[in-house]
């Protein structure tokens, strides 16, 4: 197969291996301290969770660096990403560790959130110059399948380091504590494999860099406009963010449902939720390897935008069969379906964004990516909350997700039908 081959020569650049490492690396911590928020939020036993709960926990950690997000995107285009990848990754590193110290000393819970909102502020600039970086190690030819790796197994490292943070809580006294100071090796580990890399790799381009923070902010508004004008007049990267935006929702609003059913419908033990929990999360994630794996084969045969209105028509089908029953087997399976449509889509709305820009605009770009895709998050997360009764069964809710999804399907085999036709 060519997506054999291809992930092959993949491997074989020293400078995607690279980059490939700091990625995994920040994404297992990432993954660490998402595990340590669910089970904080979720599953303590003096806690009476609710969807409102679970709701305001991610408006309090995505919702404010969401509004900043754009402005990070500017700099993104502006500054050194190597040296993004480098300090950003060292901040959070000692952030955590700092926040390890004050959990030992018994300081209030809103120290934890602070730490969290602190570590997502940077993560605003590490995931979309991990993503702006990638066609300055890949050649176009093969962007398709390196965006299937290299996202999807940041996608498998994050399962893996909310895998280990679960170990972790289940062998420390110091749950809390050992879970935020894991979080900060594997940040400080992923600074340190930036800097195998040369400081002028990644870009952007040395005229457009503006290393002094003065001149940086003070282009960032007209930045801004600039970055939105490049996408209105890219209208297929446009199409498909907007499709991908309807799918976060979805994907938000799902997890929120499962959330409240391994907490409440069906388990009385707290810790026979989470382990359901934790399997769910493994399923998910085989979703995303065999998303990996077959995304390239089906965007060379279907096309991308052909792809993903698939994607979105099997979800509208299966999602809803699946979870009617409000039981853990078909949930579980619903969850491993979920997890390889969304990727699977994420991947070629990775690709499409990255083939359509222009270089000097991508930072901006991707990071308007990552706050549509955190806004959709939290919004999916106040319906749920609105809809969801407290053990997490609602038809309505399954309902909604299915038409959404339909109605996606059907605009994007639209949009490809045009384009086709145009070709």
């Amino acid at each position: 197969m060519s997506a054999v081959r291809d992930l092959r020569v993949l491997l074989r650049l020293t400078n995607f291996r690279r980059l490939l490492a700091v990625r995994l690396l920040s994404q297992s911590a990432d993954g660490v301290y998402q595990v340590a928020l669910a089970t904080y939020v979720v599953f303590s036993p003096e806690k009476q969770t609710s969807p409102a709960a679970i709701a305001s926990a991610m408006a309090v950690l995505l919702l404010p660096y969401s509004l900043v997000g754009p402005f990070a995107g500017v700099l993104l285009d502006r500054w050194r990403r190597r040296q993004i990848f480098l300090y950003g990754n060292l901040l959070r590193a000692l952030l955590a560790g700092v926040t390890a110290v004050l959990i030992l000393a018994s300081v209030p819970d809103w120290i934890f959130f602070a730490s969290a909102l602190s570590v997502t502020a940077v993560n605003r600039f590490v995931l979309a110059g991990l993503s702006a970086a990638l066609p300055r190690v890949v050649d176009q030819e093969r962007l398709v399948t390196a965006n299937a790796l290299s996202p999807t197994a940041g996608t498998l490292a994050a399962t893996a380091g909310g895998g280990l943070a679960f170990a972790v809580r289940l062998i420390s006294e110091d749950s809390d504590a050992a879970v935020v100071t894991l979080g900060a090796v594997l940040y400080l580990c992923s600074a340190l494999a930036s800097l195998r890399m040369d400081k002028q790799l990644l870009g952007p381009d040395p005229e457009q860099i503006q290393p002094r923070l003065g001149a940086a902010l003070a282009s960032t508004a007209r930045g801004l406009r600039a970055g939105l004008r490049h996408l209105v007049e890219r209208p297929a990267a446009a199409r498909v963010l907007t499709a991908m935006t309807l799918m976060r929702f979805n994907y938000g609003a799902l997890t929120v449902m499962v959330l409240m059913l391994c907490r409440y419908a069906w388990y009385e033990n707290e810790q026979d939720g989470l382990a359901l929990l934790g399997v769910a999360v493994g399923i998910s994630g085989a979703g995303f390897f065999a998303a990996a794996v077959l995304t390239p084969w089906a965007v060379h045969r279907l096309g991308r935008v052909g792809w993903m209105a698939i994607c979105s028509g099997a979800a509208a089908l299966l999602v809803p069969a699946l979870g009617l029953s409000f039981t853990p087997g078909p949930t579980l399976a619903a969850a491993f379906i979920l997890g390889f449509i969304t990727q699977g889509s994420k991947i070629t709305t990775d690709t499409v964004v990255q083939t359509s820009v222009d270089d000097a605009y991508r930072g901006r770009v991707f990071s308007l990516y990552d706050v549509l895709f955190n806004v959709a998050f939290v919004g999916a997360a106040g319906v749920a909350a609105l809809i969801l009764p407290p053990d997490g069964r609602s038809l309505q809710l399954l309902v909604l997700v299915a038409l959404i999804y339909g109605a996606t399907a059907i605009t994007l085999a639209r949009w490809n039908r045009v384009d086709t036709r145009s070709a």
